[in-house]
């Protein structure tokens, strides 16, 4: 059973359903969980704007560090982290900083001509290459034994309902953009079934009681307690997704009925950001896809954080000199939150055992934490901020290393080498003579 046809005639014979079909993916007993293969992972979260350097970049190199204000949220994590100063930008071209900072920061490459205007400097279109999300999803997809259902999932949390080069990070190819998904309902509609809309939202376990009864009886006891867990996470989202609401105490604030348009609910982000890392890390466990993006806002992102007390938007502070102490602060409280949200999926993934092996999935994960910028006011592409935490890769974390401003295509290589895909180039090639970036492992 290597595809989801022969899977899906598995199921018919057994009288079961092809919907059943996401529960049982991930069941050992019936062999079709990828067990041969460690399952590596991959997921890049974005968040935009650059940062207050003397507030997150650790001022020790080596094991013995301090985080700073805004890393604090890793604490827990900080032997499981690795910080990269001194990784830049080098590409060119067309296009502002900011939307070369988007464009070029997954596919390490030029972006075409166009006629999307920003700043001052000339417009632009798309990314000329794939991303390397895409480049590893590409390979996994293409061996039956790392194959999995969906190959690579793109979240968004609150990212413009509208397609340009400051929307789009990941890329399937030249001149292919893809669009992150930030409705939670289409999200979950697209990992376990389809839903006409909100106000007819019925569960889709109660179709499948009958099925999974049958499944249960033909595996371990060990693959039941998953099946459970997995059908008891749908059933507890699917209610929460129903009634649209949290309350005060968990978010600060009452929500809203979660409508197809909640990502233009700025308020809701704290919730849309919860929702979709629970999605993510059920993903995993379900073995649906190994790659993922988790993309908040957008390049020149500009979300006003007012469960943080903040009413200006992040990219209009962003802009305020160093002077001005009171948007340092904001913008440090801005990127700790950020960082909290990065410290909430590696606490996930770190407590969700992985299924049919040892360990849990944070030690075949490994997140990585970008920016378009090194910094927001200047608008630099030098030491954009990258912080690595998991084990997916097999790096040696627990460090905080500078790099004498190395291309970041250089990191995009080890990323590559890390999952087994040794490329001696990606990107612009003229930033790739060096190789992978050296002291990872």
């Amino acid at each position: 059973m290597t595809n989801h046809a022969s899977r899906r005639e598995f199921l018919r014979n057994l009288g079961i359903g092809a919907v059943a079909l996401p529960f049982a993916l991930n069941l050992t007993s019936l062999g079709f969980a990828n067990t041969a293969t460690r399952r590596q992972r991959l997921v890049v979260m974005f968040s935009p704007n650059g940062v207050i350097p003397d507030a997150f970049w650790p001022d020790e190199e080596g094991e013995t560090f301090a985080f700073k204000e805004i890393l604090q949220p890793l604490e827990a994590f900080k032997n499981r982290t690795l910080m990269l100063h001194g990784v830049c930008d080098k590409v060119r071209g067309d296009g502002d900083n900011h939307m070369r900072g988007i464009g070029c920061l997954l596919t390490g490459t030029e972006l075409f001509p166009g006629n999307i205007q920003g700043g001052a400097d000339t417009p632009a279109g798309w990314s000329k290459g794939i991303s390397i999300d895409q480049e590893l999803k590409n390979l996994l997809q293409a061996n039956s034994a790392t194959r999995t259902r969906f190959g690579s999932l793109e979240f968004g949390v609150m990212v413009p309902d509208r397609a340009d080069t400051w929307t789009r990070m990941s890329y399937a190819g030249p001149n292919k953009p893809l669009a992150p998904i930030d409705d939670p309902y289409q999200m979950f509609s697209k990992l376990y079934g389809r839903m006409k809309d909100q106000e007819s939202l019925r569960s889709i376990l109660d179709d499948l009681q009958e099925d999974l009864a049958t499944v249960r009886k033909l595996v371990s006891a060990d693959d039941r307690q998953l099946l459970e867990e997995h059908t008891t996470f749908v059933r507890e989202l699917e209610q929460e997704i129903s009634s649209g609401a949290g309350t005060t105490a968990e978010i600060g604030h009452k929500v809203p009925r979660l409508e197809p348009d909640v990502k233009q609910e700025n308020d809701n982000i704290p919730r849309i950001s919860k929702l979709q890392i629970e999605l993510m890390v059920s993903s995993f466990t379900a073995d649906f896809a190994r790659i993922a993006t988790l993309q908040y806002t957008n390049s020149v992102g500009n979300a006003q954080m007012h469960w943080l007390g903040i009413d200006e938007g992040h990219h209009h502070l962003s802009h305020e000199p160093d002077k001005n102490e009171d948007a340092r602060s904001k913008l440090t409280r801005i990127n700790h939150w950020y960082c909290e949200q990065l410290a909430y999926l590696a606490r996930r993934l770190a407590e969700t055992p992985e299924p049919g092996a040892s360990g849990s999935l944070l030690d075949n994960t490994l997140i990585v934490w970008t920016n378009e910028l090194g910094k927001g006011n200047s608008h630099t592409l030098d030491n954009i901020p990258f912080v690595l935490v998991g084990g997916g890769l097999d790096f040696r974390m627990g460090r905080s290393l500078k790099f004498p401003n190395v291309p970041h295509n250089r990191l995009l290589l080890s990323l590559a080498h890390g999952m087994g895909h040794h490329i001696d180039k990606f990107g612009n090639p003229d930033f790739c003579g060096d190789g992978p970036l050296t002291g990872l492992a």
